[in-house]
C-alpha cells in the first residue's frame, strides 16, 4: 500500500538523498527536488532553483504532493543574509505547492537550534544534554526563520508538521562534500599513502568532551515514523544515534581501522584546511594508483566543514528521551556507522582499499 506522495527538497544532499532512497524503497511515491537532480532508483527527479519563484512553480505544477520533507539550506556570509536567502527558498516552495493535496510537512534543522548561529556560536550557553523544550538562543538564526515559516504554513492550511534536529549527519552521499565521514576517510587515506600521522584537527575540548552524531538512515527512519505514526505529529525531535563518545577514543579507533599512526592531540588545533593545503596533486597520484573514480579531492572532502565541527569548544550532547516517549526507539552505534561508510566508500572506489580490512 502506498504510504504517501513525498517531495524531498534537497534530494541530492546527505540528508535528502538518503531519505529519498529510503522512502522510495519503503512504499512511497517520491519526487526529489534539487537544482541538478541525480538518477536515484525509484526517485522521480524534479529540477528547480528555489530562488526562482516561476521556475519552482512550473516544476511543481500539478504534482499531488501529500508530504513535504524539507532537507535543504544555503549558506551566505552573514546570518542576516542566511535568514533572507533561506526564507526566500522556503516561501517560494510553499507558494508553488497545492495546499489541497498537502497533509504534512517535515523540516530538518540541527543543533544550531541550541548553539546559535555561527556568528554567535555557543553564546546561548544552553545546558547539555540539549532538550527540545529549550528556549531559543538570542539573535538571528535561519533555523528559527524556517521553523516559523513552516508553522505559519501549517496553521494556514491545517497541516501536520515535525521538526528534526540532527547533529553532524554522516552517511553515503556521492557529490556532497559536507560530509564529515567522507572527509575523514579521505584524510586517513592520504595519511596512509604518504606516511603522515593521523592528527586530530580540532580543539582539546572536542577531543575530551562527550559528543554524539546522526546516521543519515536513522534520520530517514525517524522522519518517516514522525510523518505517519499516530500521535507523533506537531512535535520537534532531536535526532541522534543514541550513543555518546569522545573523539580521543573514536579518532584512535578510526586510525586503527585505516592502519595509520595516530598522533597525540595537539595542544592547539591543526585544522585540516592547513594540514591538507596543496594536497590536490598527491590525491591525483593516489587516485591514479588505485583507479579511483574521483581524482579531484575538492569534490570529495570539505576540510573547512569538518574543521568547524571538530574545532568547537562547546559540549554537544542531545537528549533523545522525547523520541522514546513518543514511540521511536531506533538507535545506531556511531562507530559502526563510520566503519560501514568507509567500507562503502572503498567498495565504490571513492577511496583506496582499506588496509586493515
Amino acid at each position: 500500500m502506498q504510504k504517501g506522495i513525498a517531495l524531498v527538497v534537497g534530494a541530492t544532499g546527505i540528508t535528502g538523498g538518503n531519505l529519498a532512497s529510503y522512502l522510495a524503497a519503503s512504499g512511497w511515491t517520491v519526487y526529489g527536488l534539487s537544482r541538478t537532480p541525480s538518477n536515484s532508483a525509484g526517485v522521480i527527479p524534479v529540477a528547480a532553483d528555489l530562488f526562482d519563484e516561476k521556475v519552482t512553480a512550473d516544476a511543481l505544477q500539478g504534482l499531488p504532493i501529500s508530504h513535504v520533507f524539507y532537507c535543504t539550506w544555503t549558506q551566505r556570509d552573514t546570518e542576516a543574509e542566511n535568514v533572507e536567502a533561506n526564507a526566500a527558498m522556503m516561501n517560494n516552495l510553499f507558494a508553488a505547492l497545492d495546499p489541497k493535496t498537502l497533509s504534512h510537512v517535515s523540516l530538518v534543522t540541527g543543533t544550531k537550534q541550541y548553539l546559535g548561529a555561527f556568528e554567535a556560536y555557543g553564546s546561548g550557553k544552553v545546558e547539555t544534554p540539549f532538550r527540545e523544550s529549550a528556549e531559543r538562543v538570542p539573535g538571528e538564526n535561519f533555523y528559527y526563520t524556517l521553523e516559523d515559516i513552516m508553522l505559519d504554513v501549517a496553521e494556514r492550511y491545517g497541516l501536520k508538521w515535525n521538526v528534526h534536529r540532527p547533529h553532524t549527519v554522516i552517511g553515503y552521499a556521492p557529490g556532497n562534500v559536507m560530509n564529515m565521514g567522507q572527509t575523514i576517510a579521505v584524510y586517513a587515506s592520504i595519511c596512509r599513502a604518504t606516511g603522515r600521522k593521523f592528527t586530530f584537527p580540532g580543539s582539546q575540548s572536542q577531543w575530551n568532551m562527550l559528543t554524539d552524531m546522526t546516521d543519515a538512515l536513522l534520520l530517514a527512519r525517524q522522519m518517516e515514523w514522525a510523518a505517519l505514526a499516530p500521535g507523533a505529529a506537531n512535535q520537534a525531535y532531536n535526532t541522534v544515534n543514541g550513543d555518546v563518545f569522545r573523539w580521543r577514543r573514536m579518532w584512535t579507533e578510526i586510525g586503527e581501522y585505516f592502519g595509520v599512526e595516530v598522533a597525540d592531540c595537539p595542544e592547539t588545533p591543526e585544522p585540516l584546511e592547513q594540514q591538507m593545503a596543496g594536497i590536490e596533486d598527491e590525491w591525483q597520484r593516489i587516485a591514479k594508483q588505485h583507479d579511483l573514480v574521483e581524482p579531484n579531492v575538492k569534490r570529495l572532502a570539505s576540510w573547512w566543514h569538518t574543521d568547524g565541527d571538530l574545532g568547537r569548544t562547546q559540549e554537544c550532547v542531545n537528549d533523545v528521551s522525547k523520541n522514546r516517549d513518543f514511540g521511536f526507539y531506533d538507535h545506531r552505534e556511531t562507530r559502526a556507522a563510520f566503519f560501514d561508510l568507509f567500507d562503502r566508500l572503498a567498495a565504490e572506489r571513492l577511496i583506496p582499499p582499506i588496509a586493515t580490512r
